[in-house]
């Protein structure tokens, strides 16, 4: 069976092309600056990279385009579309309808559609990739994974905020959490690499990119994670802030004369590592230039990591001791320096990292020398096969 798996965002497009036979990506890439001027396609397949500038108005002309490369004379690696067996749509929001992936239906699109009002900028993209595929590909099956669907089996008292109960009964206001799909593979493989799951297997994952999270998992089930309502909660990460004093918002707005629309942009892309820095969203320039001595940028990598292994510690409290941390995602599985200090601030806990091993990239390896009371892994996510394979799982059910 092949998988077409798509993450489409607002302006771009994501996609990978499984045969599920042995989980190997016969075709990868990425659509950039979908609606906008110059949109350009990166496309992958083997060691080869093709740059397509394609002027696209819509995620449909953009999946034509991708869908153009699968059969492409020279590099294509499939011979007619009808080969792409089903589509698996990354959806970033399932609020408390979705705890787990769906056959994609008139009706769960309309349900994703209601959800939009809590992921305004990722749901309706979900929707125009599903619908675009309808258009494209007729008549082929398509599964809706979810970012939220992992965390729904935290207890009540774990998501529920300390506001009017009104606000969760009426207006679904509650912790949800996201890269619900990277938590899960990783955690699965961690218990793999542990041995196998087991129900009191308690482990921390942090996904460490851009975008951030923690959760804490036991027995391969969520427990609590850090990001919130939306993703702006949580640790800070690239652009945005992640938990602050919420009294901040009126006061900017007081004193600073801000209107609400201005502080939200400010605390979704000019806060963060970005906005102690000055330097730049990108950790890898924040480093350099703490390096060379420029103190704030030393400030937003010390204070990242602070909160990080302070949210790692909260959850010991959540899992009642930990037994396994877990780093993943652009950060967690490149930035050595991130790791150390983050497991530096967590020596009082026994957590001790053999430095050579830590030097590694985007590979899987146990970071821990044998003396840690905790076990520490890097662990690159591949979220692309976790949603090939439920893709799979459910279209193979459907069909007996």
């Amino acid at each position: 069976m092949k998988i077409l798996v798509l993450n489409a965002g607002s302006s771009s497009l994501k996609y990978q092309l499984i045969d599920m036979r042995n989980e190997e990506v016969l075709a990868k890439g990425v659509f950039e600056r979908i609606g906008l001027e110059n949109s350009v396609l990166t496309h992958k397949v083997g060691g080869n990279k093709y740059k397509i500038e394609h002027p696209v108005k819509n995620h449909e002309e953009a999946i034509k385009v991708v869908l153009e490369q699968f059969t492409h004379p020279e590099y294509g690696v499939i011979k007619v579309l009808g080969e792409i067996d089903a589509v698996g749509h990354r959806l970033v929001h399932g609020g408390e309808k979705f705890s787990h992936s769906v056959i994609i239906t008139d009706e769960v699109v309309e349900e994703v559609r209601e959800c939009s009002v809590l992921a305004p900028l990722h749901n309706p993209a979900g929707i125009h990739g599903i619908e675009a595929c309808e258009r494209l590909m007729p008549g082929t099956p398509m599964v809706g994974v979810f970012d939220t669907a992992f965390h729904q089996t935290m207890p009540i008292e774990h998501y529920i905020y300390p506001l009017p109960y009104e606000f969760y009964e009426k207006y679904g206001i509650r912790k949800y959490g996201f890269h619900g799909t990277s938590h899960r593979f990783v955690a699965e493989r961690a218990a793999e690499l542990m041995g196998g799951q087991r129900p009191d297997l308690r482990l921390v994952t942090c996904h460490l990119g851009q975008g951030a999270s923690l959760a804490a998992i036991k027995g391969g089930v969520s427990l609590d994670t850090s990001m919130g309502l939306t993703p702006l909660a949580g640790v800070p990460m690239g652009t945005r802030c992640g938990d602050i004093d919420p009294a901040i918002i009126k006061y900017l707005m007081d004193t600073a004369h801000l209107t609400i629309d201005e502080v939200d942009s400010i605390l979704n892309k000019k806060s963060g590592a970005f906005g102690v820095s000055g330097v730049s969203p990108d950790f890898r320039d924040i480093e350099v230039a703490a390096a060379q001595g420029n103190k704030r940028a030393r400030l937003a990598l010390d204070n990242y990591n602070y909160l990080v292994a302070q949210y790692i510690a909260r959850y010991a409290v959540t899992l009642q001791g930990i037994d396994a941390i877990v780093f993943t995602a652009g950060l967690g599985e490149n930035a050595g320096t991130t790791r150390k200090g983050v497991c530096d601030n967590l020596k009082f806990m026994g957590v001790e990292i053999d430095e050579e091993k830590n030097k590694s990239r985007e590979i899987e390896i146990e970071l821990s020398t044998p003396n840690s009371k905790i076990r520490v892994f890097a662990i690159p996510t591949n979220e692309e096969l976790v949603i090939a394979r439920d893709t799979m799982s459910l279209v193979s059910k459907n069909k007996n």
